[in-house]
């Protein structure tokens, strides 16, 4: 038994050096939902171990079982990543003889004294059910405990010997054929993508009381096998084996990734629309400063920094009265209907950026007709600026004369008096609707134009 299991450690010992030399990295997992195509599902393995004729719970019909050597090889092929279906065979010898009483202190009464029986061919058909995928906790299957189950059909040759030294064949040395049941548990260890180290333990019971030679009684013959060896993934070595698969590791990877796919989208918006803000604050304050307050914004001023007091045209340029001028008596205004539609016009297109006070150039082509208004006839122009009631007070006030002012601005950019144009804000003070209801609200936000 000592020589046995030396001889064995060895074996594993060349195992597991071999298997390391042919390792290599672990391939890209496959995303959620590849179909079976993406993943190595075959495998072939090679192993050798012990062979006894006992089993956790029993002997057959000798007092002193012996070990032997035993060899096989498996085909697995994995159809989920807990469960796949292999096929094994196995080959080696069973010894035991009655050279022990019997563990109730009893001798053995036999005609034998050993037997050796041959077995020729042991193969069959298993369920593999991996119990690492079903323990989710392992995110990478490197260690893979499994457990086995299946029916099988065995052929074997078993040769009797009495005390003095005789020999027989049963069945006249012939194959003795006849069904077993594999039921075994063991372990692998991923060694690489293409390899892994199996170690097992199988217990099988024979449908029959032929497996020593020696009919004692009505129970069955059985025998175990604990093995070591090889298993290799077939298929390309780019893909990952499917019996390593964690469905929950490659959902929670998918979940990651499109998670930092998103958070760098959002992260790009943000300093997008920060940068786009940034720009529209400058126009903003290029549109409404006006730094020698002469009533014309910086943005039209063509001529800045004139002194305060001094009366200046649209473009900001100081009005030079000769003494020629003449003073005329003021002539009585009269505002036509048609007056009032330009006006009216003016107001419906009226458009301002969201709670900004940029106009929109929407609004550019009837604030046109309304600054021709003004140049063309001696009209005067009051603008309102009003708000809704959503925001605090100061800011709809400001807003609203903010609003008020770039209306005047533009007016006076297009050649509009700007001694001519009074621009007031009100806030959120004169409500001409209910702030109750969008459509209030809307009626609320509003630049009212008043011609005198």
């Amino acid at each position: 038994m000592k020589t046995h299991f030396l001889k064995l450690s060895a074996l594993a010992l060349s195992l597991i050096v071999t298997a390391g030399a042919n390792a290599q990295e672990k391939p890209e997992s496959p995303k959620l939902f590849a179909p079976s195509s993406a993943f190595n599902t075959w495998s072939f393995g090679i192993h050798a171990g012990i062979l006894a004729p006992t089993v956790i719970n029993g002997m057959n019909d000798f007092t002193n079982w012996k070990a032997d050597v035993g060899y096989g090889a498996t085909l697995k092929n994995q159809i989920l990543p807990a469960l796949g279906i292999q096929a094994d065979f196995l080959a080696g010898k069973l010894k035991a003889d009655n050279s022990r009483n019997w563990g109730n202190g009893l001798p053995p009464v036999s005609a034998f004294d050993s037997y050796e029986t041959k077995v020729s061919y042991a193969a069959s058909l298993s369920a593999n059910l991996t119990l690492a995928n079903i323990y989710w906790m392992n995110r990478v299957n490197v260690i893979r405990p499994y457990m086995t189950a299946g029916y099988g059909i065995m052929g074997y040759k078993p040769t009797t010997k009495t005390k003095a030294g005789v020999e027989a064949k049963f069945n006249a040395g012939e194959n003795v054929k006849e069904a077993y049941l594999p039921v075994g548990l063991g372990i692998k260890f991923g060694l690489s993508n293409a390899i892994n180290l199996d170690m097992g333990y199988t217990m099988n019971f024979v449908d029959g009381d032929n497996l020593d030679g020696y009919r004692a009684g009505p129970q069955n013959d059985k025998f175990s096998y604990s093995h070591i060896g090889l298993e290799f993934n077939l298929g390309s070595k780019s893909k990952t084996p499917l019996s390593s698969y964690n469905p929950v590791a490659a959902l929670q990877d998918d979940y990651i990734t499109r998670n930092a796919a998103l958070q760098a989208s959002l992260d790009a918006d943000r300093a997008k629309h920060a940068a786009h803000m940034e720009e529209m604050n400058k126009e903003r304050m290029r549109f409404l400063n006006d730094s020698d307050k002469d009533g014309v914004s910086d943005y039209f001023d063509k001529c800045p920094n004139t002194p305060v007091g001094i009366q200046v045209d649209g473009a900001g340029c100081e009005i030079k009265v000769t003494s020629t001028t003449t003073v005329v008596n003021p002539v009585r205004v009269v505002v036509t209907e048609e007056d009032r539609r330009i006006v009216a016009d003016a107001i419906r297109n009226l458009e301002f950026d969201f709670a900004k006070s940029t106009l929109r150039s929407t609004s550019y082509p009837t604030l046109n007709r309304v600054a021709d208004l003004l140049k063309s006839k001696d009209f005067s122009l009051k603008l309102a600026g009003h708000t809704d009631n959503v925001g605090s007070d100061a800011a709809n006030l400001k807003l609203s004369k903010d609003r008020a002012e770039s209306v005047k601005s533009y007016l006076v950019s297009q050649g509009a008096s700007s001694s001519r144009i009074e621009a007031i804000g009100y806030g959120e003070s004169q409500p001409i609707s209910t702030n109750k209801t969008t459509k209030g609200r809307q009626d609320n936000r509003r630049v009212e134009f008043t011609l005198y």
